[in-house]
C-alpha cells in the first residue's frame, strides 16, 4: 500500500484511542503505563503522541493505556476489526502481538523500517474474532544502528461512528486545587475541546473554585463551556444529579461523564469512554478504571459488582487489585488479560449516554455512599449494563487510606446499603443484616467506637422512617451526625499523639496484646474476655493517660477490647483520638442496638415495599428540581 493509499484510507477511519506518552508534569512513577521499556533503554518522549526509541533497543506498548483491550471492544461493540496506524522515522523495526485470554502471546505481523530522515506510515489490521473472552493487542520497536521516532499513533475504526457533543460534570467541596486542575488539563487538551461542549461545576464548598488564583485561566481556556453552579451542600449524589439535570434540561448533549473533584486526569479516558460508547452495540454505561493518586504505577480498581446476597461491593470476579505495573507489566500478568464484567463502577469517572439518563432517571437523593452502585444496578434491571473499560482510568485517593470505616461516613454506608438492598436485593436480606450488624456492633462496642455505634442506630431509625424524609435529609443529615458524634471522645481527634500524654503501658506489652486469635475457640474465649472486661468499671488513671497508642491497621477489638483507653491513629495519618472504655455507655449502647436490629427484621418486608413504591419520585427530574430550585 502506498502512502498516499494510506493517507486517503485514513480520513475515512474515526480513531478509538490514541497511543499517548506521559506529560512533562508527570512523575516517572507514572512511566510504566505508557511504555514498557528495558533497563538498559530509556526512550525519548518529545510530546504527548510522540517519542524516539535509542539505537539497539526493543521498547513495548503493551502498557496500560496503549495497548488495545481487545477483549472488551469484541464484546460490546460493533468494531470486528481495529487499524493500528503509525507514523514512524529513522530505521528499526515494528512488530505487532496479541495475547490470548490466559495471557499467552502470539506475533501477528510486522514490517522494517528505512525511512531515514522522511516520515513513513504503516498500517496494520486486526480482527476481533477471536477476543470474546479477553486479550490485548498491542505493538514493539525494535531498534539497531539508529534511532526509531514513532508520532500520532492510533487504534482505529472504518465504522461510520456519528460524531457526539459530551457534557462532563462534576462536585466540589472545599476542593479548589484539585477541581481546578481537572478544569486546566481538561481545557489545555484540543481533543477534548473538540468533544465536550458542556463543563458543570456543582460548587459546594465554602471556599469557592471561583477565587482560585489559576480559575481564569482555566475558564479562558474552556470559554463558554464552562458553567460554576453554586449551592448548598447536597453531597456527592446533590452535585452529580445537577450535572445530569442540567446536561438533560438544559443542553443537547449525547454523552454525559460524571468525575470526581479529587482525581488526577488522564484526558484521553474521556475520549476512549466517548468512542467506546459511541461504538456499543447497544447503551451501555462505561465506566473508567481507578489508579492509586499516592502510587501512580498501581491499578486499584479493576473492576467491581454488587454482591446482592450480602449486599456489599466488591471486586469483580477475577479482576486484579492493587497491581503495581512499575514490578509486573502487563505481558507479565495473565490475570490481566481475561475479560472481566462488572455490575457497577464508581463515579470517580463514568459516562452515561443520554437516553439512559432519561429512561433511568437520576440518582437517589443518597448525599454520599452508594449511589452510584444503585444508579448501575437500577439500570442493569432496565436492560442497560455498566462496563469498566480498560486504558481509561484517573488517578484517586485509594478508599483503604480512608478513615470510612469510623468516621461519619459510616452513617451513610450503613443506611444507603439499606436502602440498595431494600431497592434491589431479591433476596430476604433479615438474617444477613442482623447478624452482620450485631457483630459489627460489638466489634466496635470493644474497640471503643462508641459514636460510630450511635450513629450506625441512627442509620437504622432513618431508615425504617421510610422515604419520604430522604429529600429532607439531604442539608441536614451530616449535621446531625456530626453533632452526635462529638458527644464522644472516639470521634475528637488531635493532629498528633504527642499532644496527650505518653501511653502507660510499654510497647512489649503491648505487642503481646497485639497477636490475634486464629481459630473458633480462641476468638470466642477471646471475645468473652474482652466483653466482661467492657461491663467492669476502667482504671481511674486511664481516663486522663492512655494505656497504649495504637496504630490504625492494629485498632483491632482484641486488643482494644481488653484496654481502658487508648490513643488511636486515623488510617490516614491526619490524627489522634483518645477512645476511653465506659461501661455504662457500653450498656446504653448494646441495649440500643440491639433494639434497632430487632426492629430492622421485623420491618423490613414493609420497608422494602415502601422504598421501591417511592423509587420514581425519589429518581425524578421534578423532585430534584424543586430541590435545585430551593
Amino acid at each position: 500500500m502506498t502512502e498516499q493509499d494510506v493517507a486517503q484510507r485514513s480520513e475515512n477511519q474515526v480513531v478509538l484511542q490514541r497511543v499517548i506518552l506521559p506529560r512533562d508534569t508527570d512523575p516517572v512513577d507514572v512511566r510504566p503505563l505508557y511504555l514498557d521499556e528495558p533497563e538498559t533503554a530509556h526512550s525519548h518522549v518529545s510530546s504527548r503522541t510522540a517519542v524516539t526509541v535509542p539505537v539497539s533497543a526493543r521498547v513495548s506498548f503493551a502498557a496500560f493505556f496503549n495497548a488495545f483491550p481487545a477483549g472488551y471492544w469484541k464484546r460490546w461493540t460493533k468494531v470486528t476489526e481495529v487499524i493500528l496506524r503509525v507514523n514512524l522515522r529513522g530505521g528499526g523495526r515494528i512488530d505487532v502481538y496479541r495475547s490470548k485470554p490466559n495471557g499467552d502471546q502470539a506475533h501477528l505481523a510486522g514490517q522494517a523500517v528505512r525511512s531515514g530522515a522522511d516520515w513513513t506510515t504503516a498500517e496494520f489490521r486486526v480482527s476481533l474474532a477471536p477476543f470474546e473472552d479477553g486479550g490485548w493487542i498491542w505493538f514493539d520497536l525494535f531498534t539497531d544502528d539508529s534511532t526509531l521516532e514513532i508520532a500520532d499513533a492510533v487504534w482505529a475504526t472504518e465504522l461510520d461512528l456519528p460524531p457526539v457533543k459530551l457534557s462532563i460534570g462534576t462536585t466540589t467541596f472545599n476542593r479548589v486545587d484539585d477541581c481546578v486542575a481537572s478544569l486546566l488539563a481538561l481545557g489545555e487538551d484540543p481533543a477534548i475541546l473538540d468533544v465536550v461542549t458542556k463543563v458543570y461545576v456543582a460548587d459546594q464548598g465554602t471556599q469557592k473554585i471561583s477565587g482560585h488564583p489559576r480559575f481564569a485561566e482555566a475558564a479562558e481556556l474552556l470559554g463558554s463551556r464552562l458553567e460554576v453552579i453554586e449551592q448548598g451542600n447536597l453531597g456527592g449524589s446533590g452535585g452529580f444529579s445537577r450535572a445530569f439535570y442540567e446536561s438533560i434540561e438544559h443542553s443537547d448533549v449525547d454523552q454525559i461523564l460524571l468525575m470526581d473533584d479529587d482525581i488526577a486526569l488522564e484526558p484521553d479516558s474521556i475520549l476512549r469512554a466517548s468512542a467506546f460508547a459511541r461504538a456499543a452495540t447497544s447503551p451501555m454505561i462505561v465506566g473508567s478504571q481507578m489508579l492509586n493518586l499516592q502510587e501512580k504505577a498501581q491499578l486499584h480498581s479493576m473492576g467491581e459488582v454488587v454482591d446482592l446476597h450480602s449486599c456489599y461491593w466488591r471486586p469483580a470476579p477475577g479482576a486484579v487489585t492493587k497491581h503495581d505495573f512499575g514490578e509486573e507489566t502487563l505481558r507479565e500478568t495473565p490475570e490481566l488479560h481475561r475479560r472481566i464484567d462488572s455490575s457497577y463502577n464508581g463515579w470517580w469517572m463514568c459516562l452515561f449516554p443520554r437516553e439512559i439518563v432519561e429512561a433511568n432517571g437520576l440518582p437517589l437523593p443518597l448525599f454520599i455512599k452508594w449511589d452510584d452502585a444503585e444508579y448501575s444496578l437500577r439500570a442493569l434491571a432496565k436492560g442497560y449494563p455498566t462496563v469498566t473499560l480498560p486504558g481509561s482510568a484517573v488517578w484517586h485517593m485509594p478508599w483503604t487510606d480512608k478513615n470510612d470505616l469510623s468516621d461519619w461516613t459510616v452513617y451513610f454506608h450503613l443506611r444507603n446499603r439499606l436502602v440498595v438492598a431494600a431497592l434491589h436485593s431479591p433476596h430476604d436480606q433479615r438474617a444477613v443484616l442482623v447478624k452482620q450488624g450485631m457483630r459489627n456492633t460489638l466489634r466496635r462496642l470493644l474497640s471503643m467506637e462508641y459514636s460510630t455505634v450511635a450513629i450506625e442506630i441512627k442509620a437504622i431509625e432513618d431508615f425504617l422512617a421510610g422515604p419520604d424524609r430522604l429529600f429532607d435529609l439531604l442539608p441536614t443529615a451530616l449535621p446531625e451526625v456530626q453533632r452526635i458524634r462529638k458527644q464522644y471522645p472516639d470521634a475528637q481527634t488531635l493532629p498528633s499523639a504527642s499532644q496527650f500524654p505518653p501511653p502507660s503501658l510499654d510497647a512489649v506489652h503491648a505487642e503481646r496484646m497485639l497477636r490475634p486469635p486464629v481459630n473458633p475457640a480462641k476468638i470466642a474465649a477471646q471475645a468473652s474476655k474482652a466483653l466482661l472486661h467492657n461491663l467492669r468499671p476502667p482504671a481511674p488513671e486511664a481516663a486522663d493517660r492512655p494505656q497504649v497508642n495504637v496504630p490504625a491497621s492494629s485498632a483491632l477489638w482484641f486488643l482494644l477490647g481488653n484496654l481502658d483507653s487508648a490513643t488511636v491513629s486515623n488510617p490516614d495519618g491526619s490524627g489522634v483520638a483518645f477512645r476511653k472504655r465506659d461501661p455504662k455507655i457500653f450498656r446504653d449502647l448494646s441495649k440500643q442496638a440491639a433494639a434497632a436490629y430487632r426492629r430492622l427484621a421485623a420491618e423490613w418486608p414493609t420497608a422494602r415495599e415502601s422504598w421501591r413504591a417511592a423509587m420514581p419520585e425519589l429518581t425524578s427530574t421534578e423532585s430534584w428540581r424543586k430541590v435545585f430550585e430551593n
